[in-house]
């Protein structure tokens, strides 16, 4: 109340949304990767190549037969010498001319074989087989798929399974990976309900069931969702002993700068830094990134609603997650955006991001709709999310989702 006579106080300023591509950036510059140990490969699924992974053999190791026939040397018909299988070694070490070795895909064929006549191209009588061959056809060489000491994955790979069975191929038992980022989830609010249908008034909690996927698909390593009432004391404290062991922390709700929007003034209590202080985009504007003093982990804020926590996901807390484990990001994947079979289309904003669910028609990526920032239908049933910049554009940057 202001009493006469007096000044009312000038309302303070709030600061200036950063641009969506600024907040992306500025969550990737505020860590760097993590330390970095051995692991077993069995173990390794998911983490982020530290060093290069190199060929520690040449691939195929040896000449190898590509299909199941013959291997020959000189001109046809030839002489049946034998027979070799997969893991076996060849009868003969040398294939004289006028000679054949009959053999199995993936075996050993001796020096001097020039061909594979495979069964189907062949005509056996007794020991003798004739067909028509073309020099070094069906026989895998010594080193062709890839020479021992070549590089085929860089640092910062991350090692999917087909990674891994590519390092299991080229003689790796380990991998040197960045460590995995801890990252402790607190989700605030007393109206959220955790099981069933919630009465009147109560809305039931998303954001618990969405955030240890969202840290695990960007290399993270969550930590069981702690939730806490409304109150700056109680976030305050969950925000001190996160720190003691987390490498980030993911707050959802608290973060815009209503009457139970705590987390601001929580952080300034604790002599948090702000990296980013709102985010010019739809969904998730009141998003924040922080760092807690000491050295201490940074921290996202995110908002309330599911569609804008998520979004805000995507603009802060996986782009720093990503870089906290080690991993290069991929390079941008882009698509026309077009109108849906119903005719809706995203309207740009003239200032903010716009962050659009689609999913992906050949090079089109259409909008899914459901995209309000209280209902996450339009996420779980999209392939990307759409970056509509201020003003609108044909071609848009997509971000990929979880599959």
């Amino acid at each position: 109340m202001t009493t006469l006579g007096t000044t009312p106080p000038a309302p303070t300023a709030r600061p200036a949304a950063l641009s969506w591509p600024g907040a992306r950036a500025a969550a990737a510059a505020a860590a760097g990767p993590l330390d970095v140990h051995d692991t077993p490969l069995r173990r390794a699924h998911g983490q982020a190549l530290a060093e290069p992974l190199t060929a520690r053999a040449p691939l195929p190791a040896f000449d190898t037969a590509a299909m199941d026939g013959y291997a020959v040397a000189g001109p046809g018909p030839w002489a049946v010498a034998g027979r070799v299988l997969a893991g076996q070694e060849p009868p003969v070490a040398r294939l004289a001319a006028g000679r054949a070795l009959e053999v199995a895909t993936g075996a050993r064929v001796p020096e001097a074989a020039e061909a594979v006549l495979p069964y189907e191209d062949a005509l056996r009588t007794g020991a003798s087989v004739a067909g028509a061959v073309r020099p070094g056809r069906h026989v895998r060489r010594r080193g062709e798929e890839c020479p021992a000491g070549a590089e085929v994955l860089p640092p910062g790979a991350v090692l999917t399974p087909a990674a891994l069975g590519l390092a299991a191929s080229l003689g790796y038992d380990r991998v040197a990976v960045h460590r995995r980022p801890r990252v402790a989830l607190l989700v605030t609010g007393d109206e959220l309900v955790r099981r069933g249908t919630p009465p009147a008034g109560r809305v039931r909690d998303a954001i618990g069931p969405l955030l240890p996927g969202v840290v695990a698909w960007a290399g993270g390593a969550p930590q069981p969702v702690t939730y806490l009432p409304d109150g700056r004391p109680p976030l305050a404290a969950a925000l001190t002993r996160a720190a003691g062991g987390a490498d980030a922390v993911a707050v959802c709700g608290a973060s815009s700068r209503g009457p139970a929007d705590h987390l601001r003034p929580a952080l300034a209590d604790l002599g948090a830094d702000m990296l980013v202080d709102g985010v010019a985009c739809r969904p998730g504007h009141p998003q924040l990134l922080a760092r807690l003093p000491g050295g201490g982990p940074p921290v996202v804020g995110l908002p309330g609603n599911p569609y804008a926590a998520f979004a805000a996901c995507l603009t802060l807390l996986v782009p720093l997650l990503e870089r906290l484990a080690g991993r290069t990001p991929p390079p941008p994947w882009r698509a026309r955006l077009g109108p849906a079979a119903t005719g809706y289309a995203p309207a740009p904003h003239p200032r903010d991001t716009r962050l659009v669910p689609v999913t992906l028609d050949g090079t089109r990526a259409v909008p899914v709709g459901h995209d309000r920032p209280g209902l996450l239908w339009g996420a779980a049933a999209a392939d990307a999310v759409a970056v509509l910049p201020p003003g609108g554009a044909d071609d848009v940057e997509l971000l990929r989702l979880p599959r």
